[in-house]
C-alpha cells in the first residue's frame, strides 16, 4: 500500500557525477535501492505543478515564508489518461515538510482540478486527502503552471526506513503541453552531469551519513526545481 502522508526534513546537495558514483560506492553496505530501481537503472518522476494565474503560489514559496504550500500531479514515466498517479498537496512549515497524496487516474484528476470537486469518490482514493485538495480549489483560481520531469536513483536505510536519500539529473521543464501524458521532453533545467541528492528524514540522518558529509565536505544548500525555473523565466 502506498504511503499517502509523509512529515519529514529535507535537506538539498548539488553534486557532480564523480561525487555521486563515490557515494553509491560508500552507502551500498547500509542502504538498499527503491522498487523503481531495478538493475540500477534510473527511474523518470513527471510533474505537473499548479498556480493561480498571476503565479501567487511560487512567487510566495521563493520569498521562503514559514508556511507554504503547492499543488502538482505526480507520475512515473509517461502515464496515459487512464492510468493512476498521485495528486499531491505539499505543505511547508517552519522547516517540516508535510505531503498529503491520494492515487487518481489522471484523466479524472484534469476533471477535479477543473471542476474544483471529485464526482465520485473511488475506493483508492484517499477521501480527507481529496476534501483537503477540495478546499485549496476554493480559494483561489488555480491552472496547471508548470511540467517538470527528472530522473532518479532512490534508497532506503537497510535498518531504519525512515531515513531516505534521493539523487536526481536530468531536471527538464516546459510550459507548454500541459500534460503528464504528452511525453517527458523540457528544456534541462540543471548542468548536465550535476544531480541534486536530498536526504528525507524525520529524525536525525545516521552517524555513518553524517560522517561521509564531512569526508567529502558535502554542505547543504537550498534549491526548488520549480523555484528555479520560475526565476530562470523572469529572466528570459
Amino acid at each position: 500500500m502506498s504511503i499517502e502522508v509523509f512529515n519529514r526534513r529535507e535537506k538539498k546537495y548539488i553534486i557532480d557525477e564523480d561525487m555521486l558514483h563515490v557515494l553509491l560506492r560508500e552507502i551500498e553496505p547500509y542502504m538498499e535501492a527503491d522498487k523503481h530501481n531495478p538493475n540500477n537503472q534510473v527511474y523518470t518522476i513527471s510533474n505537473i505543478y499548479y498556480d493561480t494565474p498571476n503565479n501567487d503560489i511560487i512567487t510566495r514559496s521563493i520569498q521562503k515564508p514559514i508556511y507554504k504550500e503547492k499543488l502538482r500531479l505526480r507520475g512515473y514515466g509517461v502515464p496515459k489518461l487512464e492510468d493512476k498517479v498521485f495528486i499531491e498537496i505539499k505543505k511547508k512549515y517552519n522547516g517540516i515538510v508535510n505531503k498529503r497524496r491520494s492515487k487518481i487516474v489522471l484523466k479524472d484528476a484534469y476533471g477535479f482540478i477543473n471542476d474544483g470537486h471529485v464526482s465520485v469518490m473511488e475506493e483508492y482514493m484517499n477521501e480527507q486527502i481529496i476534501r483537503e485538495i477540495e478546499y485549496f480549489l476554493s480559494v483561489d483560481e488555480i491552472i496547471p503552471a508548470l511540467y517538470l520531469a527528472y530522473d532518479r536513483y532512490a534508497y532506503f536505510d537497510k535498518k531504519d526506513s525512515d531515513f531516505r536519500l534521493t539523487f536526481d539529473t536530468n531536471i527538464r521543464t516546459r510550459r507548454d503541453r500541459l500534460g503528464l501524458e504528452l511525453g517527458d521532453d523540457g528544456k534541462r533545467l540543471l548542468e548536465e552531469g550535476k544531480w541534486i541528492m536530498e536526504i528525507k528524514a524525520t529524525k536525525a540522518v545516521p552517524l555513518w551519513f553524517a560522517e561521509l558529509l564531512s569526508k567529502y565536505e558535502i554542505y547543504p544548500m537550498s534549491y526548488s526545481k520549480y523555484g528555479t525555473e520560475f526565476l530562470g523565466s523572469l529572466e528570459t
